[in-house]
């Protein structure tokens, strides 16, 4: 499907099988794999190191490289001075006695960010 493998490859679940096939799919001499998935089982990852050898590559983004101590205030100070819309993701709100519902939302893909009022 492309032609030797893809030049970029996105491994998001968080399986080390998972990660294992995003690189294995990437294109031999160029083919960067990059890990988004946090692995939580303790799972080894087994990579081919001739793969590496002939070029292919793999690296870690956690939080997208968000560097807490200095972005975090950075992004407030912007959500607070309007520049950074977060409130347009909010897309239910819910009481705590409705938490289940929030789930339900969540799971039927019908929630993008749901707040839950812990004091209603």
């Amino acid at each position: 499907m492309t032609d030797g493998g893809a030049d970029y490859c996105f491994e998001c679940i968080g399986l080390a099988s998972v990660m294992e096939d995003a690189f294995s799919s990437s294109r031999e001499g160029w083919g960067k794999t990059v890990i988004l998935g946090v692995e939580m089982h303790g799972t080894p990852l087994s990579l081919n190191c001739y793969a590496s050898l002939r070029g292919r590559s793999v690296c870690g983004s956690l939080f997208g490289g968000l560097k807490p101590k200095t972005d975090i205030p950075l992004l407030a100070q912007k959500y607070l001075d309007k520049q950074l819309h977060l409130d347009d993701f909010i897309t239910h709100q819910v009481n705590l006695q409705d938490i289940n519902k929030a789930l339900e939302l969540l799971l039927e893909g019908k929630s993008l960010r749901c707040i839950i009022w812990m004091d209603q």
